[in-house]
């Protein structure tokens, strides 16, 4: 009767152990750094339909700035956003981009866009 000496060798090796860490640990950086924009995203999100209740572009420009201070978005003013009417409502539309400097010459570049409800 033959014995088989050879054991098969189950799982990840180091090597590849320390690839999928260097990959957890990249992504969790890139990650730590988008979610304040998503957050800053949705705070400009609320302080545009908590402006669209001005009747004038000036007012809804300054709702906005005054909103904008209280939650500190520092990424868009007033005088940035479009105010346009449809029919007898006041929407608000509004555009940026952040830009997140990975390594060397790589950036990573966000574009939020998004209007009043």
């Amino acid at each position: 009767m033959k014995r088989q000496l050879k054991s098969r060798q189950r799982g990840i090796s180091f090597i590849g152990l320390l690839f999928v860490g260097g990959v957890i640990a990249v992504t969790g950086v890139v990650l730590a750094q988008v979610v304040p924009t998503l957050i800053e995203y949705q705070a400009v999100n609320k302080a545009v339909n908590k402006a669209k209740e001005g009747g004038t572009v000036p007012e809804v420009r300054s709702i906005f700035d005054k909103a904008a201070s209280i939650d500190e978005i520092k990424s868009i003013s007033g005088k940035d956003l479009e105010v346009t009417k449809e029919g007898d409502k006041v929407v608000v539309h509004f555009a940026y981009q952040r830009e997140i400097h990975l390594a060397g010459p790589a950036w990573l570049t966000l574009k939020y866009t998004g209007r009043s409800k």
